[in-house]
């Protein structure tokens, strides 16, 4: 899509907003799913290169703007496993896309999302399980290696998460701060790369705008959402990532 000959009520642009918005909302609401939702609608008018710059762009605003707010309930001595672990998963991530196939590797993925969200989903009381820095470094890891992978920069942490039984704040301030640390290195290395084009940077200055308006409205909603319908959300965008990985 070429914006710079795109008419301001163009069916394209429009589209393009309409699912920046829906995806913020739903990331707003739940903390993650921002590039589930709007790339399934981006790829059909934009580029996957587009796609996939505007998703880390996005994302770090969308993930950071709700660890702002979120600030004060974030333990530092809880995330910084998370965090290291994420830092060495990443370019692994990347390099595994050197040399695996990418349709194989995401649908083993998808497979196991699907499963797991619907065990979870039928079976609501799951016994939590417990954990260290270690394991919670170990966690972060396949974390930053799946979004190197995919680009789904919080699915791994958001499942460690529920598995613990935190409650949903709790969640929030461990696998958004991760869902950053994943897009800001992901962001340097598209900058390193030189692939950002300028149709790229007017696309994300039209959508800036209504992300931060569904960022804002998906913030209030969360807000009265409780701990039980909080993880029906997370499971059953789980579910659809899963599947949207698999076809």
């Amino acid at each position: 899509m070429n914006v710079f000959s795109m008419d301001v009520f163009s069916l394209d642009l429009t589209t393009f907003l309409i699912a920046t918005f829906a995806g913020a909302l739903v990331a707003g609401l739940s903390g993650f799913a921002f590039g589930l939702v709007a790339a399934s609608i981006w790829l059909y008018i934009l580029t996957p290169l587009q796609t996939a710059t505007l998703i880390v762009a996005f994302g770090l605003i969308v993930q950071g703007y709700s660890v702002w707010k979120l600030r004060h309930a974030l333990d530092w001595s809880k995330l910084w496993p998370f965090l290291a672990g994420a830092v060495i998963g990443v370019p692994v991530g990347i390099s595994i896309l050197g040399w695996a196939d990418p349709a194989h590797v995401k649908t083993g993925i998808g497979v196991f999302l699907v499963l797991y969200s619907l065990y979870a989903l039928l079976r609501p009381k799951i016994a939590s399980v417990g954990g260290g820095a270690t394991v919670d470094a170990g966690i972060g890891f396949l974390n930053g290696v799946l979004g190197g992978i995919t680009g789904l920069a919080g699915i791994v942490v958001t499942i460690w998460c529920g598995l613990r039984g935190w409650p949903k704040d709790r969640q929030r301030t461990i696998f958004q701060p991760v869902a950053v640390a994943t897009f800001a290195m992901s962001a340097v290395w598209l900058g390193v790369k030189g692939v950002v084009s300028a149709d790229t940077i007017r696309m994300f200055l039209f959508g800036l705008p209504v992300l931060l308006a569904g960022t804002w409205l998906g913030m209030k909603l969360y807000g009265r959402l409780d701990e039980a319908t909080f993880r029906r959300v997370v499971l059953i965008l789980l579910l659809v990532s899963g599947a949207a990985l698999i076809y």
